[in-house]
């Protein structure tokens, strides 16, 4: 029988392998009930995970009627929209979409942003106790570089990054029925707001991506108004939240394992050996989207028919051991590293690249401005959102002299409850 697992609880958060463990002791793919999805079959193991995600012809992101495998009946019509993006799609519309912004996104596109991504986060770790200690590094640093970075990318106005912050908060906040349609009000006002950008820009013209889907629109490219709408939110949210809880996650392991960040910090090069382990054992998307079955299946030895659901683990995939060695344990110098944090297959993350730099230059702006941060509570004090499928820090409280004292109760109970 498979057990049953709580995927929103704080236990399975604070230590993902130790309940993706026992789990797997129930076989490659189990049936379970996952929140607001319902029933539907998960993956617990590598090969499971990436045959899934590799075989889009067997496993596919639409029903045979068209309709996102993931939605239910009861959500708004303006939700399914937004949904309708190209993480969404099957071929041949996911290449379609996907070949509009994929050049933005190519490699050395990307590396040539990073003086400004590190000068973006050499600022932000300036500002850090701008306001006393301790401060929350989530709301004050890893919330604020992603999403600095991809507006700036899209050619958003800067002055509009705080509403990016409270609609990115809401989006974290999703944890059952009641919270998502709070989320829907969100939504609606995201979409109306990306609506306007768009036309602004179709009137003004203007630089970044948005300004780019516009030309691609009046030279008649294949794009409608509402995949328009719909590309710009999903960049706009998927380019920045998972981000921030690999940059928080990571953040915190280096302040509870000193020698891990003795390590990197004598030599600041081995930062991109470091990312790869973060992406790994922090894993923020734990979770693909569902997939539909489309013909009955074996799949790692587990019959699945069709009309099933089944989604893919990536946190299980990444602490398999049969392809790392302890993989419950945090080994910056870990080689090789083939975690699936960005999946695989024909939806393999556009911005991976982007992520990675982010992260690199997220860590090394923080420690080298504050060699002597900490955390401003005891690592037990530190909670995670009950986000299904997001592994995501609530609060990270740091103080500047971690090295020299924790700060009282007093001066950390004010963050907390914030």
């Amino acid at each position: 029988m498979t057990p049953r697992l709580d995927f929103t609880s704080e236990a399975f958060f604070r230590d993902p392998p130790k309940a993706i463990a026992t789990l797997r002791m129930s076989g490659p793919v189990v049936a379970t009930r996952f929140p607001l999805v319902g029933d539907v079959w998960i993956t617990t193991t590598h090969d499971a995970t990436a045959e899934v995600l590799k075989d889009s012809t067997t496993f596919t992101l639409r029903k045979e009627d068209g309709d996102v495998a993931g939605l239910r009946w009861w959500m708004p019509r303006y939700v399914k929209t937004i949904a309708n993006n190209m993480l969404t799609m099957d071929e041949p519309d996911h290449t379609r979409l996907r070949s509009i912004v994929d050049e933005a996104f190519r490699r050395r596109a990307i590396v040539a942003m990073e003086p400004r991504i590190r000068a973006i986060a050499d600022d932000l770790a300036d500002e850090l106790f701008a306001n006393g200690s301790p401060a929350d590094l989530v709301e004050r640093y890893a919330r604020i570089l992603p999403l600095s970075v991809i507006s700036e990318l899209l050619g958003l106005p800067l002055a509009d990054r705080p509403r990016f912050i409270a609609w990115a908060n809401t989006m974290s906040s999703l944890t059952n029925v009641l919270s998502f349609f709070r989320l829907v009000f969100a939504f609606r006002k995201m979409r109306a707001y990306l609506e306007r950008q768009l036309q602004i820009a179709r009137v003004q013209g203007g630089e970044g991506l948005i300004a780019e889907l516009v030309q691609v629109e009046r030279e008649g490219g294949q794009i409608t108004p509402d995949e328009m709408v719909s590309m710009v939110f999903l960049l706009l949210a998927a380019g920045s939240e998972t981000t921030t809880h690999l940059i928080s996650g990571s953040v915190y392991e280096l302040l509870r394992n000193p020698g891990l960040r003795d390590w990197l910090e004598q030599d600041w090069s081995r930062v991109g050996l470091a990312v790869e382990e973060f992406l790994r054992f922090v894993s923020p998307v734990q979770f693909s989207k569902p997939r539909y079955v489309r013909r009955d299946v074996e799949l790692e030895g587990v019959q699945l028919k069709k009309g099933d659901r089944v989604m893919v683990m990536l946190a299980a995939a990444n602490v398999d051991p049969a392809m790392h060695d302890r993989p419950e344990s945090l080994d910056l110098e870990r080689k090789p590293n083939r975690h699936m944090s960005f999946g695989t297959g024909i939806h393999f993350c556009l911005g991976h690249q982007l992520a990675r730099i982010e992260e690199a230059c997220a860590l090394e702006a923080l420690f080298v401005r504050w060699p002597r941060l900490g955390l401003a509570v005891d690592p037990s004090r530190v909670h995670w959102r009950k986000r299904p499928g997001l592994r995501a820090i609530e609060k990270l409280p740091v103080t500047a002299d971690g090295g020299e004292r924790r700060q009282t109760s007093s001066e950390v109970e004010p963050l907390l409850a914030s």
